[in-house]
């Protein structure tokens, strides 16, 4: 329940979102409101690349608001685009209520829609390689785990990216 100036208001959101907030917390949303005939739901995510990919979720055919926010509630923005970059429909089949069908109909129609989080995640790339080249891993050995760290992140700093990586490099030395 959200409290605005005296109302109250029941705000459907990621369990990211729930996981970081305590009752009495202050908390800043963006919120898209939509509207059936059977009702108002209040749907609200952390900023506005989540708001975007809940949009982007429910212009896939059989995709409904609840479902978007299962996704988003399972997955991060990056591993949305990685799983839609790299074709992969099982990530989305993790997500309870998404089936085989759906999972595919998600990863084909927002193939080439999710360019920006896809350029994000090639300038964390290049970033997280040249730290790791500047530490004196080479580049041939270093980029193996650099994809591996970021294909498996969940929107981590670039600090914690570095530690993974020096992590899997150091087993695998």
């Amino acid at each position: 329940m959200l409290d605005v100036g005296g109302v109250g208001f029941q705000v459907l959101v990621p369990s990211s979102i729930l996981a970081r907030t305590s009752i009495g917390d202050n908390l800043f949303l963006n919120t898209v409101l939509i509207v059936r005939e059977d009702g108002f739901t209040l749907f609200g995510f952390s900023d506005i690349e989540q708001l975007e990919l809940f949009d982007h979720l429910r212009s896939v055919s059989g995709v409904g608001p609840k479902t978007a926010l299962g996704v988003l509630s399972n997955l991060s923005s990056v591993e949305i685009a990685n799983a839609v970059a790299g074709e992969d429909s099982v990530a989305f089949q993790r997500v309870p209520g998404v089936g085989a069908k759906t999972a595919k109909l998600i990863v084909v129609t927002l193939g080439g829609k999710l360019k920006a989080l896809e350029s994000d995640r090639s300038a964390d790339s290049n970033d997280l390689l040249v730290a790791m080249q500047s530490l004196g891993w080479p580049e041939r050995i270093a980029e193996p785990a650099v994809r591996e760290v970021l294909r498996n992140r969940a929107d981590k700093s670039l600090s914690d990216l570095v530690r993974e990586t020096l992590r899997i490099l150091g087993t695998k030395s």
